[in-house]
């Protein structure tokens, strides 16, 4: 008579195991999601559950012991990138003083009648300065391109941004022998984008062709939006064309430059949400920009 008793608690111990599984399951989802909100976010506060379940909530008291110290980890470095920025910035400022006084005298003293080995010493020491300078300026950019900034977003065509660069450019790279052959779609190529941000990664991509190249330039735009920047480049390889975008990286055949321009370059593509890169074969090196 008393055969389904068994069956009765059978039951009831499998509807509190049903329900405990979904406390748990309730409590896991709740970790998950707070976890990625507080990783990914900028909230300061920590993991909080709706179950008691104490296995749970000792999870969860654990990751709040790893968030709090991934909180202050993110903190020092952040104060501590910050400081460094505000250092560079005052350092550049500081030495574009200095450094306009010296050219003025090297301007002054170049308009006197002097030995030809002095003169030579002070076209040595001009050369010098200037390098200077660019450094300076080159180091003043890439310290405000490393934190986000707002974006000034506008509809720009790439294909006048492009023709406005190369006018920019045209008599340093006539200069150097460079006739540069550009290939444009009929139609405007349309992008949000920060006008300035653009001109400046153009500039720079130009400025490093004028570097690099062996008398030669082809540029050409896509209507798709991806913009090409070929030239032959004797210096380089395809190793040297991977790190052209490091920080201070310069090769032979660069030696006045920076080896921040592409580095900044990098940085404001990526803020606009542009991607760039280069590539080397049988000594030609090509620049690639796309705007999705």
């Amino acid at each position: 008579m008393l055969a389904w008793i068994p069956c009765l608690l059978l039951c009831i111990a499998a509807a509190g195991l049903w329900g405990k599984v979904r406390l748990l399951e309730r409590a896991f989802d709740e970790i998950l999601e707070g976890l990625s909100e507080r990783v990914e976010g900028e909230t300061n506060t920590l993991l909080t559950l709706s179950t008691r379940d104490r296995h749970a909530r000792a999870l969860a008291s654990a990751l709040n012991g790893q968030l709090r110290k991934l909180r202050e980890r993110r903190l020092r470095f952040e104060n501590g990138d910050r400081e460094l920025r505000e250092a560079v910035t005052g350092l550049s400022h500081d030495l574009r003083t200095p450094l306009t006084a010296i050219r003025g005298y090297l301007d002054l003293m170049s308009r006197q009648d002097l030995p030809p080995e002095a003169r030579r010493y002070l076209e040595l020491i001009g050369e010098r300065a200037e390098a200077m300078t660019r450094l300076t300026e080159e180091l003043f950019c890439y310290s405000q391109t490393r934190y986000a900034r707002e974006l000034r977003l506008e509809r720009v065509d790439l294909r006048a941004a492009v023709e406005e660069a190369v006018s920019g450019f045209y008599a340093a790279l006539t200069a150097r022998g460079i006739e540069p052959s550009v290939t444009l779609p009929e139609a405007p190529v349309v992008r949000v984008l920060d006008r300035t941000a653009l001109g400046r990664v153009l500039g720079n991509i130009l400025s490093n062709a004028i570097k690099y190249s062996a008398g030669d330039l082809e540029i050409a735009l896509s209507p798709e939006g991806g913009l090409r920047f070929t030239n032959t480049a004797p210096g380089l390889d395809g190793v040297a064309a991977g790190r052209l975008f490091d920080r201070f990286f310069t090769v032979e055949a660069a030696r006045d430059s920076t080896g921040l321009g592409l580095s900044i370059a990098r940085s404001l593509t990526k803020e606009m949400g542009g991607s760039i890169g280069a590539a080397c074969a049988s000594n030609r090196l090509t620049v690639w920009l796309k705007f999705p």
